[in-house]
């Protein structure tokens, strides 16, 4: 059985989590569900960011220590990936015992070989970032990531050799183009960090203790992403009596990161796996954010969307078609109320659930609810149609093994879309008046055949809406997998329900808008 393993960065407990840090696991998840679809061992690794400056001043402002602080905040995400059914296989902390030590033997390891060396730093720091720049790495005096104040900072720090690797790393690059997804991210990197040279990186603080300390030197605390980076090997066991997994998992398939971290994940990362003499993983795939009209989401402005509200109004599968329906694989994505709601009525109800419930009418009308097996007399637009649905799934699973997975859902409402102008083509209400039986036959069939393939193919995003469909056409079981995909003469002796239940329900437009405005404030 192929092994696939990925990993969502494990997120900085500063507040509560959007729906942009939803998306990226929500994107984990959907890949890890195909991959399993598809007969693969999956593995997939989330947790949280616990150490840093920015967290003790957080815990502070609050009025709590740090580590009330981050427990509080991993509880929240837990709940949080429960409501969302996150399937993930491991939630790693940073204040875990089992990161924390691991994180000390491989600062050591680093320093005994020449890799970490002592010296001063004085530079510009991103307290929120966490990350040092050059004046030249500003942007109008500020943070080039978040566009915060920077500060000045001396002190005495240990730093990591980066340029001894940095040639390798530029041939890896060169020997493979498809590590950092999409290509745009990749020339970013090169062009912007790798081109002009690397600089030695400050991997200690002084200035604060929030963090593992240097074993060997305990006022220092490791820098954050040297920190952070490794969960994703001591998770699986790196350095432990116990490295099972992580002979079985490592080198990991893919990390999925937001593009405002791609530089951690795409220079720092692979380097100093390249020190400890481990693999590199696979591919890198950073995704862009989701707006809002007026740019990013921000407090101040009051246009932050959270995951609870809209997941409790409109239901998980909504919630989860939207975010991945909206985000492209290279370019950021928006979210305005009108846009959701949009997406709910014409998509979910008026194409995906209009579809459902006029095919089981239609067969409960014009055959007591049953369809026996493949017809006997199959028309060229039944012809038609089998190859068009044929030809949507190999397109999915190409969308798919490449995540472009906005792609794929595209594809598959294409298939929808194609399916319910079917329905006009053939009109079998013509049909039945004119007892043209055998023709309407195949017809109901291939309603319900294409049905069956696109409740398959949006399973791995749309768990429940998918089962509701397979339910209400009552499909076997044998033929609910992605294998029976390809098959399209299977059905035998199937009765579908009397009652069908609506999938979704059309929403009033101005008043949802109004309402979701009211969440956002």
């Amino acid at each position: 059985m192929p092994k696939f393993y990925l990993t969502t960065p494990i997120y900085y407990p500063s507040g509560k989590f959007h729906i942009g840090t939803a998306y990226t696991t929500t994107l984990a998840d959907c890949i890890k569900k195909y991959k399993q679809a598809r007969g693969y061992d999956t593995y997939l690794l989330t947790g949280m960011d616990e150490h840093g400056q920015k967290i003790q001043q957080v815990a502070l402002n609050n009025g709590k220590t740090q580590q009330e602080h981050v427990d509080q905040m991993a509880e929240e995400a837990k709940k949080l990936w429960e409501l969302m059914e996150i399937d993930y296989d491991d939630f790693i902390r940073t204040t875990e015992e089992r990161h924390e030590k691991k994180v000390e033997e491989i600062f050591d390891r680093l320093m005994e070989q020449g890799d970490i060396y002592l010296s001063e730093y004085e530079g510009l720091y991103c307290m929120p970032c966490e990350t040092y720049f050059t004046p030249t790495q500003l942007v109008d005096g500020k943070c080039p990531d978040c566009g915060r104040e920077v500060k000045k900072m001396k002190e005495e720090s240990y730093f990591f050799n980066m340029k001894k690797y940095a040639d390798r790393l530029i041939q890896f690059y060169h020997d493979h183009p498809d590590f950092i997804l999409p290509e745009s991210r990749k020339n970013e990197l090169f062009n912007n960090f790798l081109k002009p040279g690397l600089e030695d990186l400050c991997v200690s603080r002084t200035s604060f203790d929030w963090g593992v300390k240097v074993r060997k030197d305990p006022k220092h605390v490791v820098y954050v992403w040297l920190d952070a980076l490794t969960n994703y090997i001591t998770a699986l066991g790196y350095l432990s009596e116990d490295d099972s997994l992580m002979k079985k998992y490592w080198p990991a398939d893919l990390h999925i990161v937001g593009k405002d971290i791609i530089r951690f994940h795409g220079i720092y990362w692979p380097i100093f796996l390249m020190a400890l003499g481990l693999e590199l993983p696979k591919q890198i795939y950073a995704h862009g954010f989701i707006m809002m009209k007026d740019g990013k989401m921000s407090k101040s402005k009051g246009n932050v969307i959270y995951p609870e509200p809209l997941i409790e109004r409109y239901g998980l599968d909504a919630f989860k078609y939207f975010l991945l329906r909206e985000m492209s694989y290279s370019q950021d994505g928006t979210f305005t109320p009108e846009s959701f709601i949009e997406r709910f009525n014409f998509d979910l109800c008026n194409d995906l659930g209009n579809l459902l419930n006029r095919t089981i009418g239609m067969i409960n009308k014009y055959f007591g609810g049953e369809i026996k097996k493949y017809p006997t007399k199959v028309s060229e637009i039944d012809k038609e149609l089998e190859q068009f649905a044929s030809g949507t799934i190999t397109q999915v699973e190409q969308y798919f093994d490449t995540y472009h997975i906005s792609n794929a859902i595209s594809e598959i409402w294409n298939l929808v879309s194609r399916t319910n102008k079917y329905i006009d083509e053939t009109a079998p209400w013509v049909l039945y008046k004119e007892e043209k039986t055998e023709e309407l036959q195949s017809v109901m069939y291939h309603l319900v055949e294409n049905l069956r393939k696109i409740a398959i193919l949006i399973k791995p995003f749309m768990v429940h809406t998918s089962q509701k469909i397979l339910d209400q056409l009552s499909i076997d079981e044998q033929l609910q997998t992605w294998d029976s995909l390809k098959d399209y003469d299977k059905i035998v002796d199937l009765k579908v329900t009397s009652k069908p239940e609506v999938l979704f329900a059309r929403l009033d437009m101005e008043k949802e808008v109004e309402e979701i405005k009211r969440m956002m404030k």
